[in-house]
């Protein structure tokens, strides 16, 4: 604090009195939020009176940064892009190497039967996967809804497998619409910040017998805590002609919704992906556990697990258990 002792001016504050030659470094140390902008006043010339204190509600701090949902999703004045631009969605990664303990050489569905031939691929091969959205309508409702369409492609690329001229041995594409619901409510100490109502079609573009399909609506809702995201999805399979449906039985295998666990930790994050059928007499499901951490400048290093089924589509119902290494460039959060 600055003190009146009938002559100079007597600085007994916690650092550094200010004089001419104080320096804005200086004025860092003060603890005090009005000794600190005295400081920061006598560092730049400006005159200060010490006998009028300058009011804490007046000294405006800096707004805290946009929480990483809060990016995604564009939740807050701040976060917000132009119409009909693209923005990020799911991962972006690419990896060069991914292994399998059970190759699916001969998929089968209860339609569709088994493909009576080994298809010969081999149990290395490549994976990326390609994921964007773009908003079509913004601040509905009050600034309460948005409306985005996404698109997220996986791949299989049997790259190594030279005796059958390196075929992809499955894409899966899957476009959907999304109608955000802006949220803020707590939970066991986590944010609520949006729900996502959403309808999703996802398929292999392939003929029968090699053909899968599915179509679901589902509730996203997402949740967060610093450096912490959960993101929880039931959905519902809309019901399609047993005749007509290439995989009648996916859900015993892919469930009935996720889970996604996103955990940053300096330069690192840390996901899990868990799916279930919720029959306990005949369990199924998935887990998938990603790693990502710094490599070079915008690059990440990416290590990725998956066991249980689904991986793809053309492996609903098939059981395995994978690792792949590669690269990230766009992450959950």
């Amino acid at each position: 604090m600055l003190i009146m002792s009938g002559g100079p001016l007597i600085w007994a504050g916690d650092a550094v009195p200010p004089s001419s030659t104080t320096s804005s470094s200086q004025c860092r140390t003060i603890q005090q939020e009005t000794d600190r902008l005295r400081c920061y006043d006598t560092a730049v010339g400006q005159p200060t009176d010490p006998k009028k204190e300058v009011p804490l509600d007046v000294v405006k701090l800096p707004d805290p940064p946009p929480t990483p949902l809060a990016e995604l999703w564009e939740l807050e004045p701040d976060t917000k892009h132009k119409l009909f631009s693209i923005r990020p969605y799911k991962q972006v990664y690419l990896l060069p190497a991914r292994y399998t303990t059970n190759v699916n050489n001969q998929p089968s569905s209860p339609t569709e039967g088994t493909v009576p031939k080994s298809l010969g691929y081999i149990n290395t091969e490549v994976k990326f996967q390609l994921s964007a959205k773009m908003k079509m309508l913004d601040g509905l409702f009050k600034d309460h809804l948005d409306v985005w369409i996404g698109y997220t492609q996986l791949s299989f690329f049997q790259m190594y497998s030279k005796s059958i001229s390196s075929p992809f041995r499955e894409t899966n594409y899957e476009p959907e619409i999304i109608f955000t619901i802006h949220t803020d409510y707590d939970v066991f100490g986590l944010r609520g910040r949006f729900v996502n109502l959403g309808i999703v079609h996802q398929s292999n573009g392939r003929q029968d017998p090699l053909s899968r399909s599915w179509n679901r609506i589902y509730a996203q809702f997402g949740f967060e805590h610093d450096g912490f995201a959960l993101l929880v999805r039931p959905w519902y399979r809309i019901k399609e002609d047993w005749s007509a449906d290439n995989n009648p039985d996916i859900v015993q295998f892919l469930g009935h919704g996720d889970v996604v666990a996103v955990y940053k930790w300096g330069g690192h994050t840390f996901s899990l992906l868990l799916r279930s059928n919720l029959n306990f007499w005949n369990l199924h499901g998935a887990a998938q556990i990603d790693w990502s951490f710094p490599l070079y400048r915008q690059l990440k290093g990416y290590v990725q697990g998956f066991t249980g089924y689904g991986e793809s589509l053309i492996d609903y119902n098939h059981s395995q258990t994978t690792i792949g290494a590669g690269f990230l460039l766009l992450n959950w959060m």
